[in-house]
């Protein structure tokens, strides 16, 4: 039987404004059917109105917002003696921006009425405020894994 075959990581250009990675991944998660121009149009749209609202770049806004709501700890599913239980453990950093991209934009997605850029730097100024669906959802995966810490002796390292 063959060993597994390792991951190759893909390398991804950094954004052309701000030379950023981070930027970049978000850009790429905002992208729909290829479309990456409009994605490019839409987030730099939405980082020019936080940046009029709040007085900060928009990309010092963004990274503030990605690290409030990175979640350090969620629940796993483990299958212990018949009985299945939510255990807690650390999220590797990876995962956790990927979780924190992933909650900004369906955030931003369930608000009806105004345009994506619109929305998403109402979301981005929420979170930055520490409240709003995003930073909500980080907040509940926390009390979850609180409200579980008893199990915490079943997670696996």
């Amino acid at each position: 039987m063959r060993g597994k075959s390792k991951f190759k990581v893909r390398t991804l250009k950094p954004d052309t404004r701000y030379g950023s990675l981070e930027v970049a991944k978000f850009i790429n998660k905002v992208m729909k059917n290829g479309k990456k121009d409009l994605a490019i149009k839409m987030v730099y749209s939405a980082f020019d109105i936080v940046a009029k609202e709040l007085n900060l770049t928009g990309f010092e806004v963004f990274s503030s917002v990605i690290d409030k709501i990175t979640p350090q700890l969620e629940v796993k599913p483990r299958r212990i003696g018949g009985a299945t239980y939510q255990v807690p453990v650390e999220i590797k950093s990876n995962r956790a921006k990927i979780l924190a991209y992933r909650w900004l934009i369906n955030s931003t997605k369930e608000g009806k009425g105004k345009s994506f850029d619109k929305k998403l730097a109402e979301e981005m100024i929420s979170a930055y405020k520490e409240s709003g669906n995003a930073y909500q959802m980080k907040i509940n995966m926390h009390k979850a894994a609180e409200a579980n810490k008893a199990f915490a002796h079943f997670a696996r390292y």
